[in-house]
């Protein structure tokens, strides 16, 4: 998502060092990623909540099973071998009625 290289984070924690101390670093980083933790999953349940609204789960199911459908018809029929016996009511079909 974000091309950033090894040296730029060590540049990043150094002026953050710098800044903001190393008393008050840890309590600040933990701060952020709780921040972060908050913000994905407000994030998470917003998408959800309008997937809902939407009723994509319905339309993603009828594309599935369309897709199914589709492969199905699709599929060749598999060849009948000849090598199998008769059985008795093929022979009294292929007889004819006297």
């Amino acid at each position: 998502m974000f091309d950033v290289s090894f040296m730029e984070l060590l540049v990043v924690a150094v002026v953050a060092l710098v800044v903001i101390g190393p008393e008050r670093l840890p309590e600040t980083v933990r701060n952020i990623a709780l921040w972060i933790g908050r913000l994905r999953r407000m994030a998470s349940r917003l998408y959800r909540e309008v997937e809902q609204e939407m009723g994509m789960d319905d339309v993603r199911r009828q594309l599935h099973n369309e897709e199914i459908l589709r492969a199905f018809d699709n599929k060749p029929e598999p060849p009948v071998s000849d090598d199998r016996q008769p059985s008795e009511d093929d022979v009294k079909r292929d007889k004819p009625e006297s």
